[in-house]
């Protein structure tokens, strides 16, 4: 169940990141949907949207905001072609209306995402391998796939992305405030308001 659900997240990232034809906004919805069916194939996630875990998933967006948003003022320090890099990731989500790409983050890839990465993939990992060892190897199967797109910043957003919102399943250990986390987030920093 596990190896399989890496496997089918690789090729699907793949799919997405890897391969140059198509609509990338097209490719993703129908990774998400592929990986959202095999997780609602082994069981249900923890979900529930009450109004402390919607306030936690939209402080938290913003907190996850704010670090990129400084990340991104500094990463050029450290790394050349960080710029390029940022530019490039932004310029593969380009060529679909802002407000199509809004919504489909924050009710499709945003939600789906997360029902597959932490509310499936983490916590099975977290129930066979424990909950720290879980969430890290989870975070880091999360962050590979974004290998196929061959670009280092792109990987490295993954992997704190990753960790927040990990961190976050595995404090509130319920995928509603880590949705609304991911949903709000991606939306704005892709549609609303872009960092590069």
């Amino acid at each position: 169940m596990i190896t399989g659900a890496v496997i089918i997240a690789s090729v699907c990232w793949a799919f997405t990141l890897g391969v140059e034809w198509g609509n990338f906004w097209a490719k993703i919805v129908v990774s998400v949907a592929v990986v959202c069916a095999y997780s609602f194939f082994w069981g249900r996630p923890r979900l529930r949207f009450t109004p402390s875990f919607i306030s936690a998933g939209l402080a938290s967006a913003a907190v996850l905001y704010g670090i990129f948003f400084l990340g991104n003022a500094l990463a050029p320090l450290f790394l050349d072609g960080a710029g390029s890099q940022v530019t490039a990731v932004y310029e593969r989500f380009a060529g679909t209306d802002k407000v199509l790409v809004f919504f489909l983050l924050l009710f499709i890839t945003g939600p789906g995402e997360e029902i597959f990465w932490r509310g499936f993939l983490q916590e099975k990992l977290m129930q066979r391998f424990g909950d720290v060892p879980g969430f890290i190897v989870s975070t880091a199967v999360y962050s590979s796939v974004h290998i196929f797109s061959m670009n280092f910043v792109l990987v490295m957003a993954a992997l704190i992305a990753g960790s927040f919102w990990g961190g976050l399943y595995l404090w509130k250990r319920d995928l509603g405030p880590v949705i609304v986390s991911h949903s709000f987030w991606s939306a704005f920093i892709f549609a609303v308001f872009p960092i590069h």
